[in-house]
C-alpha cells in the first residue's frame, strides 16, 4: 500500500490526507474487488463541521481591523502594519451574525443569547462604541479601541434578547434587538441617534446608549447614512431622523430631525422591503420590486426624476429594464440594485465597473454576469447580495465568492494591492463568504470554512 500526505495548508495546520491503494499482487485471492481495485481518496477533517469566521482588511490605524499589532509595534517582532492589503482572519470565538463599517470604526454582534452580543472596535472619540472604560481611570473612555471590546447595551432581558442586525454612519451607530427595539450610540448633533439635541453636548466618554421610540411596529432593518438614520418597520413603513440639509431623511424639509418621522411622499401607502444610504442619498425597495430615492442627486443618483441636485421626499424611480429590483446599495456618489434574476446595475458617478470608459451615468447600465464568474462551465451563477461602501461596491454570489470594484482607499477592496479596480475582481478569502460590510477605508467579511 502506498501512502502519499499532502504538505499541511492553511492556518490552523489541517492537511488533506490521499491514500492511494495499488492493485492487489498477483495471486492474492479476489475480495471486494471495489476496494481493491480502486483508489480511496479520503480527506482527513471530512466530518469536521464548518466554522464561522470573520475577516477584516483595509486601513489598519484606526484599529478598526481589530488587530492591535498592526498599530501597536509587537515587542520589536513585527513592525506596524498601515495597510492590510488581503483578508485577514480576526480571531473570534463568537459566531458573529451582522458586522457594519463606519468611518474608522467597526461593530460586530452576534444574535446568541449570551450576555455579551455585541463588540466595537476603532475611534470612538464620540462614543459610537459605547463607554469603553480604560484600566487605569474607570472614568475615563478609551477614544480609540485596537481590538474587539464588548459594548454595553442597557438590556432589560439581556439574556433572551438578542442582536440581529448593526449599523455605522459617520459617527453614530444604530443596535436592532428582536424584543427590545434599536439602541443608538455616538454624535447626535443632528438627532441622527434618534433623540433630542442637547446644545455643546460632550460625546466623548458617554455612557449614554439610547433606546429609540416612536414607531408603529416593530422595526425590521436599520440604516445609517453619514449624519442620519433610516429604520424600516415590519409593516413596511419608513422612519427617518437626523441631518436632512440634502434631503437624504425624505421628510420634505432640510432641517434637522430629532426623534424617528414617517417618511411620506411617493412611499405613502407602499410597503418597503428594504432601505439603503450610507452617504447622502436613501433608496427604498418596494415589495413589488420597484425602488425609490430622495436626497443628494450631485452625481445624478436620482437624475431619472429630477435636474435638481436634492429632493426631500422620496420619489418613485423609473428605472426601465431592470425587472424586479430585490435589493439596492447606496453610496457616496454611486448606486447599484441586484433584480430577482441576480443581475446587477450601477449608476451615478465614480468607478462604476465597467471599464475607466465609464465614470459616470444618469441610467442604470447592467455589469455583465461574467463579471461575477459567469461561464459556460459556470452558467447558473448569480449575485445574491449587494453593497456599497462610500466609494466603492461589493457583490457576493451564490457560490459564496466576493467581488469588488471602485476606488481603492487605502487598500479597502483587499485585492493585494493599492490600484483602483475598474471591473469586479474576485476577493480570495478562504471560504464560503455570508456576508460584507463596506466603510470608507475598510471591509469585513462573514465566512463559512469549506472544510
Amino acid at each position: 500500500m502506498a501512502l502519499v500526505n499532502m504538505r499541511s495548508c492553511g492556518r490552523h495546520g489541517f492537511h488533506l490526507g490521499l491514500r492511494a491503494y495499488a492493485t492487489r499482487p498477483i495471486g492474492t485471492p479476489r475480495k471486494h474487488k471495489q476496494q481493491d481495485d480502486t483508489p480511496v481518496f479520503q480527506y482527513v477533517g471530512q466530518h469536521r463541521k464548518p466554522q464561522d469566521k470573520v475577516f477584516v482588511w483595509g486601513f489598519s490605524y484606526t484599529g478598526a481591523l481589530g488587530i492591535p499589532s498592526f498599530v501597536v509595534p509587537d515587542s520589536g517582532r513585527k513592525p506596524p502594519r498601515k495597510h492590510q492589503l488581503t483578508p485577514y482572519r480576526l480571531d473570534t470565538e463568537q459566531k458573529i451574525s451582522s458586522a457594519a463599517c463606519g468611518y474608522g470604526f467597526t461593530l460586530l454582534a452576534c444574535n446568541t443569547r449570551d450576555l455579551t452580543k455585541l463588540w466595537g472596535m476603532g475611534l470612538n472619540k464620540d462614543s459610537q462604541l459605547g463607554f469603553q472604560r480604560t484600566q487605569h481611570d474607570r472614568n475615563k473612555s478609551f477614544e480609540c479601541v485596537l481590538e474587539p471590546s464588548p459594548v454595553s447595551l442597557p438590556l432589560l432581558n439581556p439574556q433572551e434578547t438578542r442582536v440581529l442586525q448593526v449599523s455605522c454612519g459617520r459617527a453614530h451607530s444604530l443596535v436592532l434587538t428582536d424584543s427590545e427595539g434599536v439602541f443608538s450610540m455616538g454624535n447626535n448633533a443632528y438627532g441622527q441617534c434618534g433623540r433630542k439635541i442637547v446644545e455643546d453636548e460632550v460625546y466623548s466618554g458617554s455612557h449614554l446608549v439610547h433606546n429609540i421610540e416612536g414607531f408603529d411596529s416593530q422595526v425590521t432593518q436599520v440604516a445609517c447614512g453619514q449624519d442620519h438614520s433610516l429604520f424600516l418597520t415590519e409593516t413596511g413603513t419608513v422612519y427617518a431622523c437626523g441631518w436632512g440639509a440634502d434631503g437624504q431623511t425624505g421628510l420634505g424639509h432640510h432641517n434637522k430631525a430629532s426623534c424617528p418621522v414617517l417618511v411620506g411622499g411617493d412611499l405613502a401607502g407602499v410597503k418597503v422591503q428594504q432601505v439603503a444610504t450610507y452617504g447622502d442619498c436613501s433608496l427604498a425597495v418596494s415589495t413589488d420590486g420597484q425602488v425609490f430615492g430622495w436626497g443628494n442627486s450631485e452625481y445624478l443618483q436620482l437624475a431619472s426624476v429630477t435636474e435638481a441636485t436634492q429632493i426631500s421626499s422620496p420619489r418613485l424611480l423609473p428605472l426601465r429594464g431592470l425587472g424586479r429590483v430585490r435589493q439596492a446599495a447606496c453610496g457616496g456618489t454611486q448606486v447599484a440594485v441586484l433584480n430577482e434574476e441576480g443581475e446587477v446595475f450601477v449608476w451615478g458617478f465614480g468607478i462604476l465597473g465597467k471599464g475607466p470608459k465609464l465614470s459616470e451615468s444618469a441610467v442604470p447600465e447592467r455589469v455583465p454576469a461574467t463579471f461575477f464568474g459567469r461561464s459556460e462551465f459556470n452558467p447558473s451563477v448569480k449575485v445574491s447580495s449587494i453593497r456599497c461602501g462610500l466609494n466603492h461596491f461589493a457583490a457576493v454570489t451564490d457560490r459564496g465568492e466576493l467581488f469588488v470594484w471602485g476606488k481603492n482607499v487605502r487598500g479597502c477592496l483587499g485585492v493585494g494591492k493599492h490600484d483602483d479596480q475598474y471591473f469586479p475582481w474576485r476577493v480570495t478569502v478562504p471560504g464560503h463568504v455570508k456576508d460584507v460590510a463596506c466603510g470608507v477605508d475598510h471591509m469585513v467579511a462573514l465566512v463559512k470554512s469549506i472544510i
